[in-house]
């Protein structure tokens, strides 16, 4: 989502750019030729087919429905492009703790490698789920599920969070050379 936030930013300033440039261009020509018709747009001649349109008019409807459309696509973007924080136990009533995803990924991710038997593990979190992928040393992976799944469960348990994400575990064997 933040990726889709970013171009929709980076396409809005490209529009701003153009525009703003356009009306300096215009505002010189005019200043130069104050009868003119314009540098790059015709004035004159948009005038004069705008004025001929009505409110009633398919074109000006399809507009007006895209233009809502958009506001509305922008909007949902941008409400879901918030700082996406792993909330802590306050310890005072004034004051908030946070912590981002990737810190509570990381530190149980420690732990998880930790473990005997790991040879590596890939660790995403969120607010709501802690995804734990972990791969054994050895072919036969017994029960590895077991201690990794309490290694992160442990991990997670022993932080003062407000709400306990979901801990999900994978194991896979160790890859044949």
């Amino acid at each position: 989502m933040r990726a889709l936030v970013r171009l929709i930013t980076a396409a809005a300033g490209l529009i701003a750019l153009a525009a703003g440039v356009l009306l300096v261009v215009e505002a010189i020509g005019a200043w130069a030729n104050p009868g003119g018709r314009g540098v790059l747009v015709p004035w004159s001649d948009a005038g004069s087919s705008m004025r001929d349109l009505s409110w009633q008019d398919l074109p000006v409807r399809l507009v007006a429905a895209a233009a809502v459309l958009v506001g509305l696509i922008l909007l949902l973007a941008a409400s879901r492009a918030g700082r996406k924080e792993v909330r802590l136990a306050d310890p005072a009533p004034e004051v908030t703790v946070t912590t981002d995803p990737r810190s509570l990924a990381r530190l149980v991710g420690h732990q998880v490698r930790a473990e005997d038997g790991v040879a590596a593990a890939t660790v995403t979190a969120d607010r709501r789920k802690v995804k734990v992928k972990a791969r054994g040393r050895f072919r036969s992976v017994g029960d590895l599920r077991d201690r990794v799944s309490k290694k992160a469960a442990a991990a997670v348990e022993d932080l003062p969070l407000q709400r306990r994400p979901r801990v999900s575990v994978s194991v896979s064997p160790a890859k044949e050379r």
